[in-house]
């Protein structure tokens, strides 16, 4: 038993140990602040952490773990095959224990969309809670496995039912492979104003369909990617040259004509 608790914090340890930055792991303090990614070139190692934001989303996934839990518990069993009978009659913590410690990780029989469709979707916005902070594609790759397998498989689901093999696999893998797509087709978002097919609505909702979390907390922390996204607008200057018939009483002819 204390083999076992040793190696899940050995394993959380060095999932954090590699997420960290340089400078937080040493104690220290960037006055600098972190620019965003969406104002730098595109690149899978580069990092520009932001490292406030990224707790403060991790704080946003912690309540959406809880959301989450009390939708699935108004499900039918079938649905997501707990044992209603033990979440009745085994307090908490003892069904925590029971499901991790005691029996561990096994391969669960729940619904295809459950495993393969939801779980990749939500490896992809923890993988993305990272990546628009700044985090290069290892680095928010670890996070997704960090959040997916110690947040949720052996965290809140774990009140619930056994730890996923599938899950602790598919989740991160997918995600970050998924995640990855969801980051080039925010940079696209970004790049054109948050319009797609000249709609701010349309933009908006693929924004938060492919970031969902890092759209969510920017409605009160402030939405970097939308400034850059508007500066960028600004500052593309559109240039229109055409000839036209010009016919005065002192010329006629044709004109260049510019539009800036």
């Amino acid at each position: 038993m204390d083999m076992t608790k040793t190696k899940v914090c050995l394993i959380t340890v060095i999932l954090l140990g590699l997420i960290l930055p340089e400078g937080v792991r040493a104690g220290q303090s960037d006055s600098i602040p972190p620019l965003s990614p969406y104002a730098l070139p595109y690149s899978m190692t580069g990092n520009s952490y932001d490292w406030h934001r990224l707790w403060i989303n991790t704080a946003t996934l912690s309540g959406a773990f809880a959301g989450t839990l009390l939708v699935l518990e108004c499900l039918p069993e079938d649905a997501t095959s707990w044992n209603r009978a033990e979440l009745r009659d085994v307090p908490l913590f003892k069904r925590w224990h029971n499901h991790v410690i005691k029996k561990g990780p096994e391969w669960d029989h729940d619904k295809f969309y459950f495993n393969y469709i939801l779980h990749p979707y939500a490896g992809a916005a923890y993988f993305m809670s990272a990546r628009s902070c700044g985090f290069n594609f290892w680095r928010s790759a670890l996070y997704c496995s960090a959040v997916s397998t110690v947040g949720w498989e052996f965290g809140i689901e774990a009140f619930m039912e056994r730890p996923s093999i599938q899950d602790i696999f598919v989740t991160p893998i997918a995600g970050g492979c998924i995640g990855e797509g969801f980051y080039r087709v925010k940079r696209w978002v970004v790049d054109n104003d948050y319009r797609v097919l000249g709609s701010s609505v349309l933009g908006g909702i693929l924004a938060f369909l492919v970031d969902p979390v890092n759209e969510f907390t920017g409605l009160w922390l402030g939405n970097p990617a939308r400034d850059i996204a508007h500066q960028k607008a600004k500052s593309r200057r559109r240039t229109d040259i055409s000839i036209v018939p010009s016919i005065t009483h002192s010329y006629n002819g044709f004109s260049l004509v510019g539009y800036f």
